[in-house]
């Protein structure tokens, strides 16, 4: 009996004393570099004969591993080696854990694999090529990892595959050409990746194909026509990549289409009318393309259709009306095309519709009524049409109704004063249409309303103390409209940060509870008739950004707790009946940018403290009581560029010396003041385009860089009798008299010798010119006398060192050529670079007076955006000008030339504009005589190191076109910079010059030149640009170039954009009475920057 119980208990640990086999051991070894779970862990047990029971592992009859699964279990470590010798593995799943490595090469050995999915982790390093031999693979899944490389080309000549996800890695290089070995492959997802390259026409041999997702790559070319052979195919993804051609819509490879996604991408032509007969799709995305042509009347055979996107393309033509019968759609969004005529009532019959986006095209007419039916409408975007009609009594019965825009039309009428009570509204915005009446009584009752716009209408009433408790408003513009009554109180809301009610009818005075919104950015209560004090709770809105509260009947002292909005950089309390001194506080605003306190009753002097706001742009303090002097810290401000204006407060005292430092300023204004002194601080500004002393009491002579604004603006200098004019008969003016001058004290001054030694002096100074500028006899020939009395000695050894680097002007050191002459480098130090223009004569005549004058004054002439002239020699047959090296070329290179184009943002081609027309407001009203450039063009705009723009060939473009060897027409200028009314004249004004500015700001907008490859004949700039805009109110989507597209989303640049624009289409009018003055130009572009706060002054007034 004990011997059979022995036995027994043998029998049964005889496992035991096996120990684990060696799938198991394997597993173990698998798992070392691995961190598994307590759950998983407790489970894989060393002291077990088999894992055939641990967590994630199944074996077949025989005990082998056939399956491994442990997806989404949280394990992570790195992925290492081991799992190979699991030779009989069918299936591993380890997706979505945290594994890093790479993977591993052993997989190779498990032949009999059929399903592998490592995706959704941190997987590294390329795709294996030993992945090849898994010949029974049907499942492969590696979709969002960190793979690298190029697609093996091995990987896809495994037949048995069925299923590939290769998705969201970094793989690079070509689809593999072996893609079409792949006959078994249903679905092929290749999306967000690095992949390049145009598609192979092999992947027309994956017959079973149903899936193909290819977005978001760098993909070129066109869609293989080879697609047309699977005719299986249920969803197709090629959004954003680049490619082109036309849409490739077979009806045989579409019977089955359900996903047809080309967005993002350059397909051009018409969308197919064999649309249509694709009856099972149910979502077509041909958005941001260049498609044309109209929507074909087929859309209407798409009963399945669910989503319709065709935005961002150039559809013309009317809504087919056909699209109505679309019973599914949910969302159709045709928006930023050139569609026209009335929207067709049969959108009515749209009853699923939920999302209905037709902006930004010409669409005209009345909404129709079936429109405002549709009960499951959540978003409805009909904003930048030409729409009319008034509102119908429908819309305050759409419950599900979400965001309501409709700004930018002609609508007209009361807005129905239910709306907001039984709907769901977060967004209306209706601002810049002509709705009158009441601000509906119950617009917030739902207590979700998060932007309520209807500026720059024709309302009137009060402002519903409804909106007040609305805790949900974020953004609230009620500006530019008649409405009365105060502002109402404010509950503390938290997401309140944008409030403008400008330029209205209010009274009252400014709620305290205001201070409540604590997240305010923008507050405008400007133009109003508010009274009392600048409530102290407004210190409590420290994220503040700009608060203007101008142009009201304010009274009382600043608040100190102003000085806690520390993110202010607009602080405008101008034109208002403030007093007190400015207190002290606001110097700790040290991201101020423009402060704006004029026309007040603030007193105790200019505050020094003014001197700690480094980043002020502009300092209005004009028209207060403020006396005392100026202070001397004011010179610290180098940031001023904009304006400083201390007129009418009674200051006394010098200008301090000080103010010389303000570098950057364009508009100064010390006028009606008691100050003394002499100007000479003013003297050094070369910035400034605006100066106002008038009405003071300075003395002495005006600095000689003043006197341009005694040609232009003799006003400037009235009353100030002890000022006198230093050159007189240049200024042509009797507002000032002529400096005093003793002749016989100056005749006395100088004894016999020293006038015999000033005589022999200048013969050997001469005699020395013509023996240096003898070196140039090479190039010039039979030399007549020159005198350059505006020049010194210098500038004749500089010619000659310029000769002797450029070999005598030799052909390699050529930079440029132009119709009047070569452009030579001459690089005599790292620090001494110029650029030499040699200009051939066609006639003996180079040396004509006139030309030798012109040239002399233009040599006189310095201004920071003017190419400065460092020496010339003018002789027979040539002439060479000697200029300052400009390091980026022309405008019309960086613009049109330079491979690969550089992307240059709005700020720096803004920046160009600006100094451009700052160039030749100075030619045109600074300078006496007057220089009228004649041919304003990229090619004579140049770049220095930091893209600040320099005009060239100004003064000597007409005696250029005389006398050089190119062939005339008979006319100045270049063709498509010509004004029309001097096409066929050689009268050139101002106004023409201003024609000539303005098609450069268009080229700087579109990056198009001025008569340009791309346009049809007889078509320049100016006409290509308006004739883009007639009829379309997506003015800047329409002309403007594309590496600036995206700044536009920056609501301040648009309007920017959106302002130059309209500032270059008013140059180039063809009457030239209406075109602005040069000088009005830079005011404009000035105006367009700092008031750029969402809106610009003269374009767009929607700021939503």
């Amino acid at each position: 009996m004990s011997l059979l119980w022995c036995l027994m208990l043998l029998w049964v640990f005889s496992p035991l004393s096996k120990g684990l086999n060696s799938e198991g051991k394997s597993l173990l070894a698998f798992s070392k570099s691995l961190i598994l779970p307590p759950s998983i862990k407790s489970s894989w047990r060393s002291s077990d004969s088999d894992p055939c029971t641990w967590s994630g592992v199944h074996c077949d009859a025989h005990g082998f591993v056939v399956s491994l699964n442990l997806s989404a279990s949280g394990i992570s470590g790195r992925l290492g080696a081991g799992i190979g010798k699991l030779s009989y593995l069918e299936s591993i799943d380890l997706g979505a854990n945290n594994l890093s490595g790479s993977i591993p090469l052993d997989l190779e050995n498990c032949t009999f694999l059929q399903y592998l999915d490592l995706s959704k982790n941190f997987l590294s390093g390329e795709i294996p090529n030993t992945l090849r031999n898994l010949s029974r693979l049907a499942y492969l899944s590696l979709y969002e990892n960190s793979l690298s490389g190029t697609i093996p080309y091995s990987l896809f000549e495994i037949q048995s595959v069925s299923t590939v996800f290769l998705n969201q890695n970094n793989l690079t290089g070509l689809v593999p050409r072996t893609v079409g070995k792949m006959r078994n492959v249903s679905v092929l997802w290749l999306s967000d990746n690095l992949l390049s390259g145009k598609l192979p026409d092999s992947i027309g041999n994956c017959t079973n194909l149903e899936e193909l997702y290819l977005s978001n790559n760098n993909f070129i070319g066109q869609i293989p026509i080879t697609l047309d052979r699977i005719e299986g195919l249920n969803y197709v993804d090629v959004s954003n990549n680049g490619l082109e051609g036309r849409i490739p819509l077979v009806p045989s490879s579409c019977k089955e289409l359900q996903w047809l996604v080309l967005s993002n991408n350059k397909f051009e032509g018409k969308i197919p009318d064999g649309l249509g007969n694709c009856s099972t799709l149910s979502i077509f995305d041909a958005s941001y393309n260049n498609l044309s042509g109209h929507i074909p009347h087929s859309i209407g055979l798409l009963t399945d259709l669910t989503d319709l996107f065709l935005y961002h393309n150039s559809l013309s033509g009317p809504i087919p009306p056909d699209i109505g019968k679309c019973k599914s759609l949910t969302s159709l969004q045709i928006y930023e095309n050139q569609l026209e005529g009335s929207i067709p009532k049969e959108m009515g019959m749209l009853s699923n519709l939920q999302n209905l986006l037709l902006f930004s095209n010409r669409l005209n007419g009345e909404v129709p009524v079936e429109i405002w039916k549709i009960k499951n409408l959540q978003a409805l975007h009909l904003y930048y049409n030409e729409l009319s009609g008034e509102l119908p009594l429908e819309v305050v019965e759409l419950r599900n109704l979400q965001k309501l825009y409709l700004y930018g039309n002609k609508f007209s009428g009361v807005i129905p004063q239910g709306l907001g009570v039984n709907s769901s509204l977060l967004e209306i915005d209706l601002t810049n249409n002509s709705f009158t009446g009441a601000i509906p009584p119950r617009i917030c009752h739902g207590r979700k309303l998060e932007i309520l716009n209807l500026g720059y209408n024709l309302l009137n009433g009060s402002i519903p103390w409804d909106v007040g408790n609305c805790k949900s408003l974020q953004r609230m513009i009620l500006s530019h409209n008649k409405l009365i009554g105060v502002i109402p109180n404010w509950l503390s809301n938290s997401n309140l940060k944008y409030l403008d009610i400008s330029e209205n009818n209010l009274n009252g005075s400014i709620p305290t509870t205001l201070g409540n919104c604590i997240n305010l950015t923008v507050i405008d209560l400007s133009r109003n008739k508010l009274v009392g004090p600048i409530p102290k709770e407004i210190g409590n809105l420290q994220h503040l950004g700009i608060l203007n509260i101008s142009r009201n009947n304010l009274y009382g002292q600043l608040p100190m707790e102003i000085s806690r909005c520390k993110k202010l950089f607009l602080l405008d309390l101008s034109f208002n009946s403030l007093n007190g001194s400015i207190v002290s506080g606001i110097g700790n605003l040290r991201t101020l940018s423009q402060l704006l306190l004029q026309e007040n009753r603030f007193s105790g002097g200019v505050p020094t403290f003014l001197s700690q706001l480094n980043q002020l742009t502009e300092l209005q303090l004009g028209g207060n009581v403020l006396g005392g002097k100026i202070p001397a810290s004011l010179g610290e401000l180098q940031t001023l560029s904009i304006a400083l204006n201390l007129s009418s407060n009674g200051l006394t005292g010098d200008i301090p010396g000080q103010l010389k430092n303000l570098v950057k300023l364009q508009s100064l204004d010390l006028s009606v003041n008691n100050l003394t002194g002499s100007l000479k601080p003013l003297g050094e500004l070369d910035s400034l385009l605006s100066l106002n002393v008038s009405y003071n009491h300075f003395t002495g002579p005006i600095p000689e860089k003043l006197l341009r604004f005694l040609q232009s603006s003799p006003d400037s200098f009235i009353g100030n009798s002890g000022l006198c004019d230093p050159c007189s008969p240049c200024s042509n003016t009797t507002i000032i008299s002529p400096c005093s001058i003793n002749s016989n004290k100056s005749k006395s001054s100088l004894s016999k010798f020293g006038l015999v030694a000033i005589v022999i002096g200048s013969v050997l100074f001469v005699l020395f010119i013509i023996l240096a500028i003898g070196c140039l006899l090479k190039i010039c020939r039979r030399p007549v006398a020159v005198k350059v009395p505006s020049l010194n000695e210098g500038y004749s050894l500089l010619f000659g060192k310029v000769m002797d680097v450029t070999e005598n002007l030799d052909e390699k050191f050529v930079v440029g050529k132009g119709s009047h002459g070569t452009v030579y480098k001459a690089v005599l130090s790292p620090e001494e670079v110029y650029a030499v223009k040699k200009i051939e004569f066609r006639e003996q005549k180079a040396a004509n007076k006139s030309l030798l004058t012109e040239i002399q004054t233009v040599g006189t002439i310095k201004h920071r955006n003017l190419v400065k002239l460092v020496s010339f020699c003018l002789r027979d047959d040539c002439g060479l000008l000697l200029y300052d090296y400009m390091e980026n070329g022309s405008l019309h290179d960086v613009l049109h030339e330079v491979k690969p184009p550089p992307v240059l943002e709005w700020k720096v081609r803004y920046n160009i504009a600006v100094g451009v027309a700052q160039g030749i407001c100075y030619l045109h009203w600074d300078i006496n005589p007057v220089i009228i450039h004649r041919d304003i063009k990229p090619k004579n705009i140049l770049l220095d190191s930091e893209m600040e723009p320099h005009i060239t060939d100004f003064g000597i473009a007409r005696f250029m076109n005389q006398f050089s060897s190119a062939p005339s027409t008979g006319t100045l200028g270049t063709a498509g910079y010509i004004s029309p009314e001097t096409a066929f004249s050689t009268n050139k004004s101002k106004e023409s010059d201003v024609y000539s500015y303005g098609v450069v700001l268009l080229e700087l907008i579109t990056r198009k030149m001025a008569v340009d490859p791309s346009f049809p004949e007889n078509i320049d700039l100016v006409s290509w640009v308006r004739s883009s805009l007639e009829g379309t109110n997506d003015v800047l989507n329409a002309i403007v170039d594309e590496d600036i597209r995206d700044e536009m989303f920056v609501s301040k640049i648009a309007a920017e954009l959106h302002d130059v624009l309209i500032l270059a289409l008013q140059c180039t009018s063809r009457d030239p009475s209406e075109r602005p003055s040069m000088r009005d130009v830079v005011k404009r572009l000035t105006d367009i920057s700092s008031n750029g706060l969402g809106y610009g002054k003269q374009g767009n007034k929607n700021v939503a």
